[in-house]
């Protein structure tokens, strides 16, 4: 869909080459050469044997060709004959000066095409980009639409463009085609836009390449320090394990409104030991540390025979297996013949091995006889959530596969609240997939919901020896006449019997084993069949049951070497990824990758995918069509349009099924998606992944995106299932087109892709696109070439994880490195974890070059573990027994984050404080309400202090907290008259004071001589004043006495020479002012004084 200009500059039609175009808009700027003009000049095309040019136009009218018709067509099947051919010599188009006249103010980019605006807009940053909308109107309307978006953003992320450097080389050779201009990514954001697309994911690359740590929380003590915790962005611990951790399960806590942090659960299959930890404070629990079990592998039981059957072929035996889970716990199973599966609950310190098989033989009930001594566990599965658990009542939370091929589920044990209550490790449900087959991977749905179990959509997957795929879309059953029944182990195994038989495993086709050939014909055996166990839904009779069970129990007894002569393709290395989000949208479309590692000598490796697609039935074909005659399917097909080198094109939306280059996943529903038929028919279609020319390939990782968006279904798409017309959902206000949100993946930014990635033993790694293009039939096989391929500095690849953002690989070497899974750079974005030293490697080499092999490599990346949201930049990595994690800060990639100033540190070794209410993060709201909450917590505590200490001293709190001021006044009254009557009575007990009884009776003045009356008050006035002296010298030694026995308690412990010191200056001190004191007496008794001087004393005793 074209953005038309107010200048209304005609467009020029493009033919589309593939259905992902002819279904798409016209894209803009997709010719290669093509260049901005300045302003003072024009573009014009020069001439190299084309067309001549037109003003205001991209291609002439198409009646100029009608003439030249058929030497335009010569011309390009002599460009299809000659691939690659020299670019002609010059410029394609040039800036030309062009005379104007003075006072001219026209500007010749106004009469560009759009397709050339588009392109030289492509090439601005996203700020500039967005800033060019306020250029002008027309700039504005070129900006506002998604064209110059999805283009800049093909130009800045190469993606499959990166595989041919050659293409973007102007100057090597010229292409024929058109580059396309889509990509297939995983949209990191749920209503994204390719303008929102092209913003946050060159933020979060910028902010992943900066390795900024994030900013922790700050808790409100901190914040009154003013001493937040140190943020750092990549932390390393010991995770207490003797082996290398190969295993990593986590429970990342929201970013938003839950605030927990991750917990990790880390496993080594070695030893059959697990554990788990904190890596916010960078501590190992003790769950798993102090369980005893530890276990043997099949080559340190059986030294000298062969691994996976090879060799004679006479065992089967497999290294040890494991699974981990963080809510759940860890199970192991022994590789070895006579294995047990072994069991840890998250809440448990020590595990128990599961019960196995009992022996028990029992063909009415469909029951084979299993040994225990010839079963091997060959793969393990626990749950990871509550869906499984949950949506079985309990059934299936453990799943083990054996070498038998006997596939057995136990229940995780009473959680939650349900009908059945089970025994932690009881065993639950029990089929015989492939007898004789070992089952070497389980892969199950841990995002199934009841919606997509109304759409019957696969669940399980499992894979066995030969490369059969048996997959699940139904839940088992038990019934219900035996839940309340309390059974032994032999009854539950027969109810667990029972109880698989209520559902059916479906095999997919084209994954059925091949017969070897025989050209003989003397083997009495068909390589391409093998019983299992049927179900009830077959309703056969006892007696055909019986049959069958005795079959089983036919081919449980061969041996692999038996399989090996009469069946291709024994391969027990092989490994399995499922895409149980991918949609046909058609209640289908789920994908199943299945890898052949070429480890061993005879081997190559290989890769195919298998999808499961649905059609209608032939016979409904026609009732459907005329029920719905304006499907796209029957519409009648426009004209044909000319191309711009003359002749006619095929039609848009053609109705041909068979198509060269095949249908994608995402397009199939123009074709059947508005068929409405009372009836469908399941397919699957088989492609080939290639390696994109690598030769000897060797898989040794394997990881598919678990992105949170890559993970859901068409149906469960947020982007695809919006309601209404609002463009103001999109959060970066860029609608997705012109009618509103999406009708189909192919109009979502990325196309729903979802990316695979597997890592070889020469340091490469090859992503593809996981819902590429569908094969036409169930006879056509494609083949997907990879959209990326990564060549790091590690030898060998060990481990690999990847996102909807970057993609991170680890080597043997120790060597970490994330990359961009778009190719906007060829050099890794950041270096998590940098190889070891040179004698390390030097080692590692050697060890490699011995017969023994490497055997455990403490230096290799063992594990990868990523958050699957794509914008919080977090995960884990294990390098041998240490677990290093990175949390980095992805605040750039926030449109409308807050520029607030971060709580500064104090100095070092000063107690000066900072503000109380600064704080870091973007919302100090909490912080505040803490600290105003501690304030007046602190005043309500100095308040009540306060209190008490009035009540002690005053008794203001003896009338009760109701009582008046008056009422208060007047008890302070009463007890201070109540202290002077005390104080009174005090008084003769003081031996120098005078008793008003021992006074003469005053006699009254006027009976008295003046003289006489005025001696005795001089007399009375004196004797009161040496009275009050002696008291206040009497209460002056006491303080003084109780000074120096304070002083001594204080100074208890020191020297007693300088106690005895000290105590013989006060005695002196003492002496001192008792001899003043006396001499001063016996003066005033000699000269007795005129005036009355009360105040002496207490001045001399300040």
């Amino acid at each position: 869909m074209h953005a038309q200009s107010p200048t209304s500059v005609p467009q020029p039609y493009v033919e589309h080459s593939s259905p992902a175009e002819s279904t798409s808009d016209n894209h803009h700027g997709e010719q290669q050469g093509a260049s901005a003009a300045y302003y003072g000049g024009d573009v014009s095309l020069l001439d190299h044997g084309q067309f001549p040019s037109t003003p205001g136009r991209l291609s002439p009218s198409h009646g100029a060709f009608s003439a030249s018709r058929n030497r335009i067509t010569e011309y390009e099947n002599a460009s299809a004959a000659s691939p690659s051919r020299k670019k002609t010599e010059g410029p394609a188009f040039a800036v030309v000066k062009k005379a104007r006249k003075p006072g001219d103010k026209l500007s010749p980019i106004a009469d560009l095409p759009n397709e050339i605006l588009t392109h030289a807009l492509a090439h601005l940053s996203p700020q500039d980009l967005s800033a060019v909308s306020l250029v002008s109107r027309r700039f504005h309307d070129l900006v506002t639409t998604p064209h110059a978006w999805r283009t800049a953003f093909s130009r800045f992320f190469r993606g499959p463009d990166s595989l041919n450097p050659s293409d973007y080389d102007d100057e090597d050779e010229q292409l024929d085609d058109f580059r396309v201009e889509r990509r297939a990514f995983t949209r990191v954001t749920a209503l994204a836009s390719w303008r929102s697309e092209y913003i946050l994911r060159t933020r979060l690359l910028r902010s992943l390449a900066r390795g900024k740590p994030v900013q922790p929380t700050v808790s409100p003590a901190q914040a009154r320090l003013g001493q937040p915790p140190v943020a750092l962005p990549i932390v390393e611990y010991n995770s207490q394990m003797f082996t290398t951790i190969n295993h990593l399960h986590a429970t990342f806590g929201g970013t938003a409104l839950n605030k927990r942090p991750p917990r990790f659960v880390h496993g080594a299959d070695d030893v059959g030991t697990a554990g788990s930890s904190d890596p916010t404070t960078e501590k190992v629990d003790s769950w798993g540390l102090g369980d005893p079990n530890t276990f043997l592998q099949f080559s340190d039981r059986f030294p000298g025979d062969a691994l996976c059957g090879l060799g004679p072929g006479n065992v089967v035996g497999v290294p040890n297996s494991m699974d981990v889970s963080q809510p759940y716990g860890m199970v192991h199973g022994e590789g070895s013949p006579g294995g047990f599966v072994y069991y840890r609950f998250s809440e448990e310190m020590r595990g128990h091995f599961l019960t196995p098989s009992s022996g028990v033989s029992e063909p009415a009930l469909g029951i084979p006889q299993l040994l225990p001594v010839q079963e091997a566990i060959c793969s393990v599965w626990i749950a990871k959530s509550s869906t499984i658990p949950s949506l079985t009542d309990g059934l299936i939370g453990l799943i083990s596969g054996s070498s038998l091929g006997v596939l057995t589920s136990y229940s995780l044990g009473p959680l939650g609240t349900r009908d059945q209550r089970f025994s932690r490790g009881e065993i639950t449900a029990r089929w015989v997939l492939s007898p004789g087959v070992p089952i070497i991977a389980i892969a199950i749905d841990e995002h199934y919901s009841v919606k997509r179990q109304g759409e019957n959509r696969i669940w399980a997957v499992v894979l066995n020896a030969l490369g059969e795929i048996f997959y699940l879309t139904k839940l088992p059953k038990r019934s219900t006449s035996d839940k309340a029944v309390r059974l032994d182990d032999e009854s539950k195994e027969r109810l667990a019997w029972s109880t698989g038989r209520s559902v059916y495993w479906n095999l997919a086709e084209p994954s059925r084993r091949s017969a070897r050939p025989n050209p003989y014909s003397n083997s009495h055996v068909d390589g391409s069949y093998s019983p299992r166990s049927s179900w009830d839904g077959m309703y056969l009779s006892e007696e055909q049951i019986k049959g069958e069970t005795r079959e089983i129990e036919d081919y449980i007894n061969r041996k692999p070497k038996d399989f090996q002569r009469s069946c291709l393709g024994w391969d027990m290395r092989r490994v399995l990824e499922v895409d149980f989000a991918g949609d046909d949208e058609n209640q289908a479309g789920e994908a199943v990758f299945v890898f052949e590692c070429g480890l061993d000598d005879d081997s190559i490796a290989s890769a195919k995918r298998f999808a499961r697609f649905k059609i209608a039935d032939p016979e409904h074909k026609v009732d459907a069509e005329t029920k719905k005659p304006q499907s796209i399917s029957t519409t009648t097909p426009p004209g044909p349009k000319s191309s711009i080198f003359g002749g006619s094109s095929p039609p848009l939306s053609s109705t041909t099924p068979d198509l060269a280059y095949g249908l994608s996943l995402a397009s199939v529903q123009h074709q059947e998606s508005n068929r409405t038929t009372l009836r469908s028919t399941e397919e699957w279609r088989v492609s080939a992944l290639s390696f994109g020319g690598l030769k000897s390939v060797q898989i040794t990782a394997h990881a598919m995106d678990g992105s949170t968006f890559a993970t859901l279904t068409a149906s469960e798409d947020p982007l695809l299932n919006f309601s209404g017309q609002s463009t103001v959902s999109s959060p970066s206000m860029t609608p997705l087109s012109k009618s509103g949100s999406p009708s189909s993946s192919l109009d979502i930014p990325g196309q729903r892709a979802r990316l695979i990635a597997v890592g070889t033993l020469m340091g490469t790694v090859l992503v593809w696109d996981a819902r590429a293009w569908l094969p036409s039939s169930t006879d056509a096989v494609n083949t997907l070439e990879p959209v990326r391929i990564i060549h790091t500095d590690s030898p060998q690849i060990s481990c690999i994880a990847l996102s909807s953002l970057y993609l991170v690989s680890g080597g043997n070497d120790g060597l970490v490195q994330a990359w961009d899974v778009l190719a906007s750079s060829a050099a890794p974005v950041k270096t998590l974890h940098s190889r070891h030293a040179l004698k390390a490697r030097r080692r590692l080499v050697q060890a490699q070059a011995s017969p023994q092999g490497v055997g455990i490599n403490l230096f290799a990346a063992g594990a990868i573990c990523l958050d699957p949201d794509p914008t919080v930049l977090r995960g884990m990595v294990s390098v041998g027994t240490y677990l290093r994690y990175w949390s980095f800060s992805s605040s750039a990639a926030d449109q409308y984050k807050s520029h607030k100033r971060r709580l500064r540190r104090a100095d070092r070794g000063t107690n000066v404080a900072n503000d109380r209410f600064a704080n870091v993060g973007r919302g100090n709201i909490k912080g505040f309400i803490a600290n105003e909450q501690f304030e007046l917590e602190r005043e309500n505590v100095q308040q009540a202090k306060q209190a008490e200490h009035l009540a002690g001293r005053f008794g203001t709190e003896l009338l009760g907290s109701d009582a008046s001021e008056d009422e208060i006044l007047a008890y302070a009254q009463m007890l201070s008259e109540e202290a002077l009557a005390k104080d009174r009575a005090k008084e003769p007990s003081f031996p120098t004071t005078n008793d008003r009884s021992d006074r003469p009776t005053p006699v009254d003045d006027a009976e008295m001589d003046p003289e006489i009356a005025e001696a005795i008050r001089l007399s009375l006035a004196e004797d009161e004043a040496k009275r009050l002296q002696e008291q206040e010298e009497a209460e002056f030694e006491a303080y003084e006495d109780y000074q120096a026995f304070e002083e001594q308690e204080a100074a208890e412990g020191s020297n007693n020479r300088e106690m005895s010191d000290l105590e013989f200056a006060l005695q002196l001190s003492l002496a001192e002012e008792q001899s003043r004191l006396e001499a001063e007496a016996d003066t005033r008794e000699e000269f007795p004084s005129l005036s009355i001087r009360t105040k002496k004393g207490k001045g001399r005793a300040q």
